[in-house]
């Protein structure tokens, strides 16, 4: 389609953020981004605390990796422990994780979302429009008009395609119509967010302890910020949770008093677990809670939208210029739903367990957990709250095994006078990774492929080496981590997808030309709702 046909190439509704994530990858690639987002200001108060190692690479993505420092800390330790104060679980997040951002980032959402507007702002191609609610859509097949309203203005918007990261209460979700799955399980919790008056250290940084009388959480949010949270018990009703002399009555116990500390917001939530069935109805698609909603037990609610949106820029960036069909989009809602289903299922499994209020239930869960580290099992790391991909868009074979749907590891490289992480170093987008200088097994077609895709091909050599002799095809692997990931799969090249997910693997001149065949043979054939 004629970009004058249309006043933006995609636009989003809702700039919390997911949206704002979103917003700037594409923006960075150069489309025509408009946003609309129904309240004036950013919300003042945080929300999400923390976020992986995962999600912190597709923020520096984003551009505001230099600033996580500012509103974000390593998590630290996390601990549960019983009403008697035994300890049922212990879990030290490191603060090198797979990505080399640590294991977990406590963070101050207010801050987050400074940052990503900062960075938005620099951007030529996108623009925000505040104070405007989403109030009509209509898919015309080949272009999308979005109606929104302020008080004293409507705007009408027309755009290539539309994303709904307008979180629970989804007006795009209503438009699409989809029903949702639900997970039944619903538990109100009172907020509590609170500035200390002095520096103070807690040990552990994370605890969670599940007392059958009363679950109650407390979490580092962010430098100088901090949360307790406290579950709703039966016969309590809401609103007399959700008064203040409430909250300072259970703070107290952790020694919190309007003495010592400032109680910036007291608020109950009702932690959810639903899964939008539709992500995609035409020009229309949903991310974020638009999408899906989990309990924070796993802390992956945040982190799912990001990875939506790492999953879904690339793959829209690809469909407006023309090198795939706009099915690649369907490969979307298959990936994310099922990662997602995954996350909502352990944040689920998890906060049966950490909710659980009948004292015999909690006592025989209680010895069963002690059990279990007095016999060595809690050193071992608990079920990553994050699976490989399984299907979508990856390497189609009828026994694929090797990295494959695998998130590949980030770690420091070399190139000359330039040492860094991988993605600074190296750049953006499909990257090859080789043991060595796999250009010449390609015929001119293949590299003609790779070249429109803007795919990188890097030959990765050996911990050790001169950085002098990494040219631009080349790097030094600094931290002995690339080779040793290709030794591990037996694979002499391992092609990465733009959200860092391997699309497969070769081991030779024959399976690499197989291998991108079979890319760009899914990148140009309408692929089929799963």
């Amino acid at each position: 389609m004629d970009d004058d046909v249309t006043d933006a190439d995609v636009a989003i509704v809702g700039y919390g953020p997911v949206g704002q994530v979103l917003a700037v990858l594409l923006a960075r690639r150069g489309w025509r981004v408009t946003v609309v987002e129904r309240w004036p200001q950013t919300y003042p108060m945080p929300r999400a605390v923390a976020f992986d190692s995962e999600a912190a690479r597709i923020l520096a993505t984003a551009g505001v990796g230099e600033s996580i420092s500012e509103f974000g800390e390593p998590s630290g330790e996390y601990m549960w422990k019983n009403a008697a104060g035994q300890v049922l679980l212990h879990i030290e997040a490191s603060e090198h994780g797979h990505c080399t951002w640590p294991d977990s980032t406590s963070m101050y959402q207010p801050g987050l979302e400074a940052a990503l507007t900062a960075r938005g702002a620099q951007l030529p191609t996108l623009r925000v429009w505040r104070g405007h609610a989403a109030v009509r859509l209509v898919d015309h097949g080949d272009r999308v008009e979005l109606v929104a309203k302020a008080d004293h203005d409507e705007r009408v918007i027309t755009a290539r395609w539309v994303v709904g990261c307008d979180g629970a209460n989804s007006f795009v979700r209503d438009q699409i119509g989809t029903s949702l799955t639900d997970f039944s399980f619903a538990h109100d919790w009172l907020i509590c967010d609170v500035v200390l008056n002095e520096p103070t250290t807690f040990s552990p940084n994370n605890l969670q302890i599940c007392d059958p009388a009363r679950p109650r959480t407390a979490v580092s949010a962010g430098p100088g910020h901090r949360r307790w949270e406290f579950m709703r018990m039966a016969g309590e009703t809401v609103d007399e949770l959700n008064k203040v002399e409430t909250a300072w009555r259970l703070l107290g116990p952790a020694g919190v008093t309007p003495g010592n500390a400032t109680l910036r917001r007291h608020a109950v939530y009702t932690f959810q677990a639903q899964l939008a069935d539709r992500w995609r109805a035409g020009r229309l698609l949903l991310a974020g809670d638009a999408a899906h909603l989990m309990p924070p037990f796993a802390g992956q609610g945040m982190c799912s939208g990001f990875r939506d949106a790492a999953n879904l820029a690339w793959k829209l960036d690809l469909v407006l210029a023309g090198r795939a069909a706009d099915g690649l989009l369907d490969t979307y809602a298959e990936e994310r739903r099922a990662h997602v289903r995954h996350a909502i299922g352990m944040s689920v499994n998890l906060g049966k367990v950490i909710c659980q209020t009948d004292p015999a239930a909690a006592a025989d869960r209680d010895a069963v957990m002690i059990a279990s580290r007095e016999r060595g099992l809690s050193k071992a790391q608990p079920r990553a709250a994050v699976q490989p991909l399984t299907g979508g868009l990856l390497r189609r074979e009828a026994n694929r095994a090797g990295p494959a749907g695998q998130l590949t590891p980030q770690a420091t490289v070399a190139r000359g006078d330039l040492v860094g992480l991988f993605d600074e170093v190296v750049g953006l987008g499909f990257v090859l990774l080789a043991t060595e200088d796999v250009r010449d097994w390609l015929d001119a077609n293949l590299l003609s492929f790779m070249d429109d895709l803007g795919a990188r091909i890097v030959w990765v050599l050996p911990a050790g080496t001169p950085p002098e002799r990494a040219d631009a095809d080349a790097v030094v692997d600094v931290d002995d981590v690339y080779l040793p990931y290709l030794a591990r799969n037996a694979a002499r090249a391992v092609l990465v997808r733009p959200d860092f997910y391997a699309f497969g693997a070769a081991s030779d001149r024959d399976g690499l030309t197989a291998l991108l065949e079979d890319l760009r043979g899914q990148l140009a054939a309408p692929v089929p709702v799963s």
